[in-house]
């Protein structure tokens, strides 16, 4: 016949459930109180929990909930940590969307400055561009793509979807560089959209 715990030790419970780390029994008697047998408590607890998905530890003088360590193996997942792309990423990233496929030499005329090669990787380890084969001219430079991840990434269900000139334009997207071409009849980069550079 099992008893119903009691308020004591339905509280020191939940005290431990929700610390963000371990606690001492003293850090404990601040959120229980004094009414109850903090000791028996634990150890009534932890027996509660022996044999469970997660167990009441004791470590060093302090109290906390653990998964079982024979289960620890099926909760580990890599944790990916969002990354925030550099302005050149950023740009890297439009030309060849706008442009693809595209060598990394026409990316650089485009943009007017190198492209780091770790620029690239970046891209590619988020999923976004693939190598698209090498371009039939002197020396076969290798050309990029965008890939089905970077559409599902930006909701975009083919390329056709990537905003107009007039879009960016009226989302105030467009750099003043680009609007100051436009007024001197230069043709922005954006419109050359299916061209190869």
């Amino acid at each position: 016949m099992t008893t119903e715990p009691d308020d004591f030790l339905r509280a020191v419970e939940a005290a431990l459930f929700v610390a963000e780390a371990p606690m001492t029994p003293a850090e404990l008697r601040l959120h229980v109180g004094d009414a109850g047998d903090l000791p028996a408590a634990l150890t009534r607890l932890a027996g509660d929990y022996a044999g469970r998905g997660i167990n009441l530890v004791e470590r060093g003088g302090r109290w906390h909930f653990q998964t079982a360590a024979d289960l620890a193996h099926i909760l580990r997942r890599e944790k990916d940590e969002p990354r925030k792309l550099s302005r050149a990423a950023m740009e890297t990233l439009a030309i060849i969307a706008y442009h693809e496929p595209v060598s990394r030499a026409e990316i650089e005329a485009i943009r007017g400055v190198q492209v780091a090669k770790g620029t690239l990787d970046v891209l590619m380890e988020a999923g976004w561009i693939r190598p698209a084969g090498r371009r039939e001219v002197p020396g076969r430079p290798l050309i990029y793509a965008t890939t089905v991840d970077f559409l599902t990434h930006f909701g975009l269900s083919s390329r056709r979807d990537l905003p107009g000139l007039e879009d960016l334009r009226a989302a105030g997207l467009l750099d003043p560089v680009d609007l100051a071409l436009e007024g001197l009849g230069g043709q922005s980069v954006l419109e050359n959209d299916g061209e190869e550079a």
